[in-house]
């Protein structure tokens, strides 16, 4: 059990500071999904993950090595949803709500937020470094009078902002994700924009095999990117039209509404221990007992109070309904641009096929015309042949006795050919076959 306890539970001696000064991780600029950490992954034998773990109070980060068994029981998740952020297999984006935590499988981010921590995969990405650096700011950034309340009641300096530093850490950790996903999908979708605009350009103006080729690559890209972008904007939209996910999410106050109950119960029965106690024998006795009054007081006391809180958990759960209705539609509104970004894209490249298929079609009408013009010549070549094939044949003939007959022959000929020429021509102008 002790060599078990070692491997599982963090070693604050070993553990590694992201925020650290002397830690830089922006400077090694790998491509996404290129510098998975190989310590990170599954082990086999072991079944041990490398997780990055955030602290909601401290902001302190750790690494430390679990199986998954110990990340089901210590979030209350079922397996198929942490088969989700399982780095071996690709999944759609996908933001999960539960009971404890918040599962949440965003391109590179993939983590599980609770109200007390953050368990990211171990990644040398740079956006998830970013993610956790970002997460350490915005939680030590913290000023004392501006800390949440873990008994439901509002921040203590009084100023009811709702910018996001008044956010409870799970929004926070959930906002910090979006925010990186929309960056990360917003990166790419410009860099193509970049690569495909003079590309485009280019092959409308020089038509040739290695342009059409980069042009499918670019557009093979831009039907990945997305489907991807799509997956995360109807993800978000899901999420903003339904109320019981988005409530669902709130963690700090299920935790917060959880404890104070607990700590009820236990007042409660504190109270019910210092009425039935033992009276003062000084005291004199009644005939009629009044524990039992002090009974329906204390169980009307403690209706109200029921009462109070359920209606002011009510009216607090509306509010952080619309705070996360808020950060989602600002993320929303963020990806849906992306998402416009690359259909105007898709559209150009589009329009630039329409271009391209119109200038093929006139070049393959030119070449029809031009051989309709050869097919009228070579019939034209054949009348003169014909003749030239007649008068060819060994038998006599009278007219070849006079001395001009074969002048009189080649000019008739020749313009007998010239006048089907030209009336074929004439005929191609009627009929509108080509313009002249």
């Amino acid at each position: 059990m002790g060599d078990l306890k070692e491997r599982l539970l963090p070693k604050p001696a070993s553990a590694m500071n992201l925020g650290d000064a002397s830690y830089t991780p922006f400077g090694s600029r790998r491509q996404p999904f290129q510098g998975v950490d190989v310590s990170g992954l599954k082990k086999r034998g072991q079944g041990l993950r490398s997780w990055i773990r955030v602290d909601a109070l401290t902001g302190d980060s750790q690494i430390i090595e679990v199986d998954k068994f110990t990340v089901m029981r210590r979030c209350d998740l079922p397996a198929r949803d942490l088969r989700l952020l399982d780095p071996l297999f690709v999944y759609p984006s996908t933001i999960l709500g539960r009971e404890k935590a918040i599962v949440v499988n965003l391109e590179q981010i993939r983590c599980i937020i609770t109200a007390d921590e953050v368990l990211l995969l171990n990644s040398l990405d740079s956006y998830v470094l970013q993610y956790v650096v970002e997460l350490q700011r915005r939680l030590k950034s913290e000023g004392a009078g501006d800390v949440w309340q873990l008994d439901g009641r509002d921040f203590e300096d009084g100023s009811k902002n709702a910018s996001s530093d008044y956010l409870p850490f799970e929004f926070k950790a959930l906002e910090i994700a979006l925010e990186a996903a929309c960056t990360f999908l917003d990166t790419q979708a410009a860099e193509l924009e970049i690569e495909a605009y003079p590309l485009l350009d280019e092959l409308t103006s020089t038509i040739s095999t290695l342009n059409l080729e980069r042009v499918r690559r670019l557009k093979s890209r831009l039907v990945g990117l997305t489907r991807r972008v799509q997956k995360v904007r109807d993800e978000i939209e899901q999420l903003m039209d339904d109320d019981g996910d988005m409530a669902e999410m709130y963690l700090t106050e299920k935790k917060a509404r959880i404890d104070s109950l607990s700590y009820g119960g236990d007042q409660s029965m504190m109270g019910y221990k210092s009425i039935d106690g033992p009276q003062s024998v000084s005291a004199p006795v009644s005939p009629v007992s009044s524990p039992p009054d002090c009974r329906k007081l204390e169980k009307s006391i403690s209706f109200a109070r029921s009462r109070h809180d359920s209606m002011r958990s009510t009216e607090s759960s509306k509010q952080n309904i619309e705070e996360m209705e808020m950060l989602l539609e600002a993320y929303f509104v963020v990806i849906d641009s992306t998402l416009n970004k690359l259909t105007s894209l898709k559209e150009y490249i589009d329009d630039t096929e329409d271009f391209i298929n119109i200038q093929l079609d006139n070049v393959r009408n030119q070449l029809i015309q031009f051989e309709l013009l050869l097919t009228t010549a070579t019939f034209v070549v054949t009348i003169c042949g014909v003749v030239a094939g007649i008068f060819g044949m060994n038998f006599p003939i009278t007219l070849f006795d006079s001395p001009v007959a074969f002048d009189w022959v080649l000019l008739v000929t020749g313009v007998t050919g010239l006048i089907i020429f030209f009336s074929f021509l004439w005929f191609y102008k009627s009929r509108k076959v080509m313009p002249f």
